[in-house]
């Protein structure tokens, strides 16, 4: 049984859905109906609050929701785990130096499936395909743990103007609470 509360219904395996319809034509579709009433916003590509928002891709989680954001209040920039990589900074590098935002904040969330990989992840992937990947599944087990060095590696770049406003936090996916982390813990 699916638990989705999306209306596309449940997607078969092989990424149709029920009607032999694949999940992305419905998507698709859904797009032709949002831009029938779509009216241009005439913003600008700033974000109004000048802040950042960095958090892992779960499904679980709608970001807009459970800060009370609207369309062109942030950037929002999602990874698995939501953790402080390579491209993360040139993100966030170009948000803060081209899109003048001046705040981050990182949200990690409970339950997270980092918590359940370890860098050997990478080694069957590249027995598997024959090619090991350049990047780093950034596993974890502590998740305040992963907040902080996230925390840690965008106050130090080099490439961020404003690393005074970082702050993190652990998103619980059952009460939808937000939980700060201390850096200094």
């Amino acid at each position: 049984m699916s638990t989705s509360t999306s209306t596309y219904g449940s997607a078969q395996p092989g990424g149709g859905a029920a009607g032999g319809e694949s999940v992305i034509d419905r998507l698709v579709e859904s797009n032709r109906k949002y831009a029938a009433g779509f009216d241009d916003p005439g913003m600008g590509a700033r974000p109004v609050l000048q802040v950042a928002v960095v958090a892992c891709m779960d499904a679980r989680i709608d970001l807009h929701a459970a800060l009370g954001l609207q369309l062109g209040d942030c950037h929002t920039i999602r990874n698995a785990g939501g953790v402080v990589t390579d491209d993360t900074i040139r993100s966030l590098t170009i948000s803060q130096r081209a899109l003048k935002t001046r705040s981050v904040i990182l949200i990690h969330h409970t339950g997270c499936g980092l918590q359940t990989l370890t860098e050997d992840f990478r080694h069957e992937l590249e027995m598997e395909v024959g090619q090991r990947p350049a990047w780093a599944v950034e596993a974890f087990q502590d998740v305040d743990q992963d907040v902080r060095q996230s925390m840690q590696r965008v106050r130090t770049s080099p490439f961020l103007l404003h690393t005074d406003d970082v702050r993190g936090f652990v998103f619980d996916v059952t009460t939808g609470l937000l939980r700060e982390i201390d850096p200094q813990s």
